[in-house]
């Protein structure tokens, strides 16, 4: 009978198990556990499904790294594919910033351009409005206006009004003898007017074949080979050496006073003489050719130039001296003592 009753309770624990019951385990030392109350067991819940790998994230992806090792490494990537998520962000950067680059060489290319259009415009302008066609030149007294004209107008660009009002503004000239400076006024586009400022040149010295010319403070400040007509020769003042832009070694410098102040009183009255004397007083004789005139000191000079002006005809092609020294003015009288 216990054998009967051990196969009935094998049979339920099988239909049990069939119909998805749970599965009684044996009690220990071989005892039945516990016993089927006989209802039915409750249906036990469906398994969770997997939801598989997120593929909105970027994993890494796992890999053995030998057939025999346990050791995993961490390869990183992408589970749709290995890229990066940020890969396309970047490239669109990557253009935009190109774009923008192309963009401002492009404005700058346009500005540059705009600005050499300009400039052309410009200087065609000025070359065509501001030729030069008339010119007049004042204050030249050892050169010409034609010799002027050719040291201004025969470089580069000598034919434009502007540029030559621009190259001569405040500046000096340099390798030209007697010329300070010239200014170029600009009296129309067509038109200028050459202003020149000559050295004030009070006579000069001969010295080793050369002509030195000196100033209103003897400094001497042009060495020449050739003699200038209307400044006076100076002789009778010893002097050992001279050198340029420095003043004469004369013992008694303020006869440089008396000598351009002469030169201004015959530049005045319009009479060049040739040369002027010192004697050992300091003493003045002009020379105008063969004919000397003697002036004795300083005293009343305007007014023996003056009288020498209106008698200096009378003398032409003789030889002699007219003898001022002691002419006071009107009413005096001047001889002239003709040569032998």
């Amino acid at each position: 009978m216990k054998t009967d009753n051990k196969k009935n309770t094998n049979k339920k624990n099988v239909r049990n198990k069939k119909a998805g019951g749970r599965k009684t385990s044996a009690a220990p030392g071989g005892g039945s556990g516990k016993k089927s109350t006989g209802k039915p067991a409750a249906s036990p819940s469906p398994p969770k499904k997997n939801p598989g790998p997120d593929r909105s994230r970027s994993i890494g992806r796992v890999a053995a790294t030998t057939s025999t090792g346990s050791k995993l490494r961490l390869v990183p990537g992408n589970a749709a594919g290995g890229k990066s998520s940020r890969s396309p962000k970047n490239t669109g950067s990557l253009g935009s910033l190109q774009n923008t680059g192309r963009r401002k060489g492009l404005i700058a290319a346009g500005v540059l351009f705009f600005l050499l259009l300009t400039a052309a415009g410009v200087l065609f302008y000025i070359s065509r409005h501001y030729h030069v066609e008339t010119i007049y030149v004042d204050g030249n007294v050892h050169y010409t206006n034609e010799e002027i004209i050719e040291m201004v107008t025969s470089e580069k660009l000598g034919d434009n009004s502007l540029y030559l009002s621009l190259k001569y503004k405040n500046k000096g000239i340099k390798g030209i003898p007697f010329i300070e400076k010239m200014d170029v006024k600009v009296l129309a586009p067509d038109t200028i007017k050459i202003v020149v400022y000559e050295k004030a040149v009070a006579g000069y010295v001969e010295y080793l074949d050369k002509y030195m010319y000196f100033d209103k403070d003897g400094t001497v400040v042009e060495a020449s080979d050739t003699k200038t007509a209307g400044i006076p020769q100076v002789t009778g003042i010893p002097f050992d050496q001279v050198v340029l832009y420095e003043p004469l070694p004369v013992e008694n410098q303020e006869v440089f006073k008396e000598i351009l102040y002469m030169t201004q009183i015959l530049s005045k009255y319009e009479i060049s003489a040739d040369k002027i004397y010192f004697d050992d007083a300091y003493e003045m004789t002009l020379y105008f050719g063969d004919v000397r005139v003697k002036l004795g000191n300083d005293d009343n000079v305007e007014e023996k130039i003056s009288r020498l002006k209106q008698i200096l005809p009378a003398a032409e092609g003789k030889k002699g001296v007219f003898r001022m020294e002691n002419y006071a003015g009107s009413g005096s009288n001047v001889s002239f003592e003709q040569d032998k």
